[in-house]
């Protein structure tokens, strides 16, 4: 059996390679900010989000809280402290066909956590430049 891309992602944040991200994305992927009012379109841009979030949330205290996978849309909840912030957060995704994620939506929890995700995800996307 084929790995679905809720498996796939999860390879990814345990194995901290950003590489296996094109695979996992469509090219006309949509990422979905916490912060953002508007989503962020293509495969490019995703990619760059989400290896600036393997960053920011991925230490020895994250732990994933649960994963649910249906025929093309899957969960993957997580936590993990970021100083001593308890971030709760939610990664929702949905896919093609192909196995190929066309939509990747963050939710976190709770709103100290969130503010302080959206600080640390600037300072990590401005140093990425």
């Amino acid at each position: 059996m084929t790995e679905n891309p809720v498996e796939k992602w999860h390879r990814i944040v345990l194995t901290q390679d950003p590489g296996g991200l094109s695979d996992l994305l469509a090219d006309d992927a949509v990422f979905y900010s916490p912060v953002a009012y508007s989503p962020h379109r293509g495969r490019e841009v995703t990619i760059r989000f989400l290896s600036a979030a393997l960053r920011v949330f991925f230490n020895p205290s994250f732990r994933c809280v649960r994963k649910i996978v249906g025929p093309t849309e899957g969960l993957f909840e997580f936590e993990t402290r970021i100083d001593e912030v308890m971030v709760n957060a939610v990664d929702l995704l949905t896919w093609n066909s192909n196995g190929r994620v066309v939509e990747f939506k963050v939710m976190v929890r709770p709103l100290k956590a969130l503010n302080l995700t959206q600080q640390r995800m600037a300072a990590m996307l401005e140093s990425m430049q």
